[in-house]
């Protein structure tokens, strides 16, 4: 990791203007700039304002990486990393861990001149209810967390991003992609690109073949909806289950590097069984909410990748197959990976380097290829 005098770090602080932070959406707040970073690379924790999926000001975190070298004379290239699924819990943002730096794979970005913008989303690093698989909400936290960087002097963040995420972050990429014209015009999305997404919720729910996995989610969907859609819990069971789902959602971090604490062992063991037969696309709210936030299938004109492997056990290789089948239907443009790697947690990794040659391609303006009507 490369240290830099705090005093100098101090100095290098940017703050936005008074006027600028009045909640309008993409103006940065503040920009603090990190110390210890790897080699090559200059840092700053940032919090800026988005809205949510009705317009609302909300505060949001993140990072923002770029080479540490000379300002280039045009604005670099930026891509929006969109993390998978770190927890539900402000403490869980991905910004705020020192496992940040190894597992981010976008990072690889910045190594080829790109600025990395890697937003926390909402309710991660910042108050509020993280809204868990709410696209839209999601999706404008990514696209003023690009706006927001583009004020960072020493970043020299151009206004062209594609963006690329994995797991939840592959639902937030292409949610990102289908919001991006309409909601920012003034900043222009390539591509979108996303390993092992969820994409029909209820589908993906229900044909999840890791038990373990399945209860987990649900308990993250369950207290995140409950709080941002004020959806009964009652339909998951009685007060005791409830009960289980919230603490594993408060009080339960994802991390690569860790093995499972023995309560979470516990409550998702708990789970397994009281939750074997709840079916959210059979209940409502829940289906229409499940609903309301997959992916659109319409032709939202941005060349799209999607890389999935067969082995994963969490997002349903054949639901994945479905939503391309109906894009290339509409029209839309979609390069596929099969990913031949260890599974579902993996994703990025094991599809980086033809995903970061994919993206290069739609900065240079190349011809989008599209795997539809592949035998």
């Amino acid at each position: 990791m490369r240290r830099i005098p705090i005093a100098l770090a101090a100095c290098s602080l940017v703050t936005a203007p008074t006027a600028a932070i009045a909640q309008q959406a993409g103006a940065l707040i503040v920009a603090d700039p990190v110390v210890d970073t790897p080699g090559g690379m200059q840092a700053w924790r940032v919090k800026y304002w988005t809205t949510d999926g009705a317009g609302r000001p909300r505060e949001a975190t993140g990072m923002v990486v770029a080479p540490r070298e000379a300002i280039p004379p045009q604005p670099r290239p930026v891509l929006a990393w969109t993390h998978g699924t770190w927890g539900v819990a402000s403490r869980c943002a991905p910004s705020l861990s020192k496992d940040f730096w190894s597992v981010t794979a976008g990072l690889d970005a910045v190594r080829n001149g790109y600025v990395v913008v890697a937003p926390d989303y909402p309710g991660l690093g910042s108050a509020g209810m993280h809204p868990f698989l709410v696209g839209a909400d999601t999706a404008r936290s990514v696209i003023d967390g690009v706006r927001a960087a583009r004020q960072i002097p020493g970043a020299a963040a151009g206004g062209r991003y594609a963006v690329w995420g994995e797991s939840q972050g592959g639902h937030a990429a292409l949610w990102t992609a289908q919001e991006a014209r309409r909601y920012a015009p003034d900043v222009a999305l390539v591509g979108a690109a996303a390993a092992a997404p969820p994409t029909q919720l209820e589908q993906n729910l229900r044909l999840t073949s890791n038990r373990a996995l399945k209860s987990f989610f649900t308990a993250y969907i369950g207290h995140s909806w409950a709080s941002h859609y004020r959806a009964p819990m009652a339909s998951f069971g009685n007060r005791q289950t409830q009960g289980i789902m919230n603490r594993l959602a408060q009080n339960n971090c994802i991390s690569l590097n860790m093995k499972p604490k023995l309560g979470m062992i516990l409550g998702i063991s708990a789970l397994n069984s009281r939750l074997k037969n709840i079916d959210i696309g059979r209940i409502e709210p829940w289906a229409t909410l499940a609903r309301r936030n997959s992916p659109t299938t319409a032709n939202i004109g941005v060349p799209l990748l999607i890389a999935q492997n067969a082995k994963d056990d969490l997002v349903a290789p054949s639901v994945t197959a479905a939503h391309v089948r109906a894009l290339c239907r509409s029209g839309n443009r979609v390069r596929t990976i099969a990913i031949a790697g260890e599974g579902h947690a993996t994703s990025a990794k094991d599809s980086a380097a033809a995903t970061l040659a994919w993206i290069a391609d739609r900065f240079a303006g190349k011809p989008s290829p599209s795997d539809c009507g592949r035998s």
